[in-house]
């Protein structure tokens, strides 16, 4: 009888070993899926082609990139990181159509206020020791600083350029959207530039012009258009579906529905509505890196190279506007922060006095790169009262859910 039992012992413990071992085998095979589907996503930018066209062109050339990636050198630009969620999860949204209070807690201050003020500061002290090619096409200039700290420097085609990614990284700051690095203007004439004097003067660049330094960041990766917002896919809208979505893909989407926000404002044509432009030759371009789209190692995205916005984007505006719509039309979830800006902005109706006033009292150079005209300031008032008009629009159609 005690041999019966140990053989029956024995037998049930080879059991238990073969399911873990099973088991086991299994999730190092999704890994492994995982890992492939990773190495395998595809980086052309089709539409980057179509915009490299001359300068005397209505269309401003666009810039690759304006961050460059450096092994095992990865400066994180604030404390703040995605966090990682209990094991219970959140519930993903409240009062229908808002990210909920704890998916939004959790969210990362990616450029805080305090981080932007200290990188300003710095940027406007620190003697800038050398310019190199690495922020995009070759107008561009990737500076280092004597603190060992690195800029993007945008000299811009025409003026154009460099005042719709200031005054676009200024709104930003007004929405609360804090994916936009830090942003200053300088001239390449000043003392501060003294040590390139010759490297400026060989880029054909006038010492008083006005040029846009953003900070530069290290170690971020390309991110292609999530399934929802995708032309083929079910909108970002209040779902079932949002309930069965991992935490991490529910950070990433509610950086998404600020990031359409931000781009239908300001009319940026060179990111999201440039892919829905190239379907028309390229049917896999949502497969593609979204351009001018990064995402850092922790999941926070960042918003570079917005200089096609705000006052090119209306410029070119009737060209690219039902793409602008069809994007925003696709998502009815929304920060609430960003929902209750954009509703005081609509409300007392005063966003291009607003962003005058924090342009002017953080930029020293405002005056000489210049703001919006009186019809740029119009389009943009019109964009918010209709972003705040799609947003009850999403309250009256999924508020009860």
């Amino acid at each position: 009888m005690r041999a019966v039992s140990v053989n029956s012992a024995a037998l049930l413990l080879l059991c238990s070993a073969a399911c873990v071992l099973h088991l086991w085998g299994r999730a190092e095979r999704r890994l492994e899926r995982r890992q492939r589907d990773l190495e395998s996503s595809p980086t052309t930018k089709t539409f980057r082609a179509l915009l490299a066209v001359p300068t005397n062109s209505r269309f401003f050339p666009s810039a690759q990139s304006n961050v460059s990636v450096e092994n095992g050198d990865e400066r994180k630009t604030n404390s703040t990181e995605l966090k990682v969620l209990g094991p219970r999860g959140l519930e993903s949204l409240e009062d229908g159509v808002f990210w909920s209070r704890s998916l939004e807690d959790r969210l990362p201050a990616l450029f805080s206020d305090f981080h932007a003020r200290a990188w300003s500061l710095r940027a406007r002290a620190e003697r800038v020791l050398s310019l190199e090619p690495g922020c995009g096409r070759t107008s561009n200039q990737l500076a280092t600083f004597s603190d060992g700290s690195r800029a993007c420097v945008r000299y811009g085609i025409n003026a154009e350029q460099v005042q719709g990614e200031s005054l676009a990284y200024y709104l930003a700051k007004l929405l609360g959207i804090s994916n936009v690095p830090p942003l200053v203007l300088a001239q390449p004439g000043t003392e501060q530039w003294a040590q390139v004097r010759k490297r400026v003067d060989s880029l054909q660049w006038s010492g008083r012009a006005v040029v846009s330094v953003t900070e530069w960041i290290a170690n971020l990766s390309g991110t292609v258009t999530p399934e929802p917002l995708r032309p083929d896919g079910s909108g970002l809208r209040p779902s079932p579906d949002l309930r069965n979505r991992t935490e991490e893909d529910l950070l990433e989407l509610a950086q998404w529905s600020d990031l359409v926000v931000f781009d239908y404002l300001t009319a940026n044509f060179d990111r999201m509505v440039s892919n829905l432009f190239s379907l028309q030759w390229d049917s896999r371009v949502m497969e593609r890196d979204t351009s001018n789209l990064l995402r850092t190692p922790h999941g926070a995205l960042v918003f570079i190279d917005n200089e096609a916005g705000l006052v090119h984007g209306y410029r070119v505006l009737d060209m690219w506007e039902r793409y602008h719509s069809s994007v925003l039309r696709s998502v009815c979830v929304f920060r609430r922060r960003t929902a209750q800006k954009v509703s005081a902005l609509h409300r007392y109706r005063d966003v291009r006095s607003r962003l005058y006033e924090l342009y002017q009292d953080s930029e020293p150079l405002a005056g000489q790169l210049g703001f919006l005209s009186d019809e740029h300031a119009r389009i943009l008032q019109d964009r918010v009262d209709r972003v705040y008009r799609h947003i009850l629009h999403c309250k009256g159609k999924y508020g009860q859910l």
